[in-house]
């Protein structure tokens, strides 16, 4: 559960701001029966016509990430490569049904969407919840996920002790923003039998994941998120 994992990260790492993090707990708290709603809705989803299905997508290739470059909130476009991607999806799950597709405002993830959706006529609605984590000063590192000397290295090997640098974003305020937006839009959406398509990135995407799929945070990476292939949660 959110609640769960946010507990873990706070008396884990040595963060400066701990009260903060106290109040992001609680707000997780309240949050903690996210995943019990939406997987008491996608019991039946298509069965009986009551609850819709979730999906979730991680934008197309871009020239950073090709150069193993931490990307973030640097908005980074799509190159050729990605845009092939984001073509190929659109045949791909041209029969996949999608009433709406919420969206991060980045423009890799933009124009995703709108390549993958074009001729649809499936709304494209961007939410600034779903924008990826801010990696702060060390945003545009190389290789950061293999050199030790980079504090950003538990990020990926071991990110329940990781500690964000100057200008980063915690795990707990990502599940926060993340988690707020599975509760106001996507639990009401499937209630309503809408399936949902999530097109953003690969930490934030991941944090849906965990959160939807009850992972803990030591495992966050376990999901594997690569660029414009579709993941059906629910």
């Amino acid at each position: 559960m959110v609640a769960a994992i946010a507990v873990v990260a706070v008396n884990n790492q040595p963060y400066e701001n701990r009260k903060m993090l106290q109040e992001i707990c609680r707000t997780d708290a309240a949050q903690s029966e996210i995943t019990a709603r939406i997987s008491a809705s996608k019991n039946s989803c298509h069965d009986t016509d009551v609850a819709g299905c979730l999906y979730i997508m991680r934008h197309g290739r871009t020239d950073w990430n090709v150069l193993k470059k931490l990307q973030g909130r640097t908005d980074i476009p799509l190159n050729e490569e990605g845009r092939a991607m984001a073509e190929n999806a659109r045949e791909e799950y041209k029969d996949v049904h999608f009433d709406v597709c919420y969206c991060s405002p980045l423009v890799r993830a933009r124009e995703t969407a709108q390549i993958v959706l074009r001729g649809r006529n499936i709304p494209i609605i961007f939410d600034d919840r779903l924008i990826e984590m801010s990696f702060g000063i060390y945003e545009g590192v190389e290789n950061a996920y293999k050199n030790p000397d980079c504090p950003m290295i538990n990020f990926f090997s071991a990110p329940e002790n990781y500690v964000p640098g100057k200008g980063g974003e915690s795990f707990d305020e990502l599940f926060a923003r993340t988690g707020n937006f599975l509760h106001e839009v996507v639990e009401p959406k499937l209630a309503e039998g809408k399936d949902v398509l999530i097109v953003g990135h690969g930490a934030m995407n991941s944090s849906i994941i965990c959160q939807v799929k009850k992972i803990p945070l030591a495992n966050f990476w376990d999901a594997g998120i690569e660029n414009c292939k579709l993941k059906k949660l629910l």
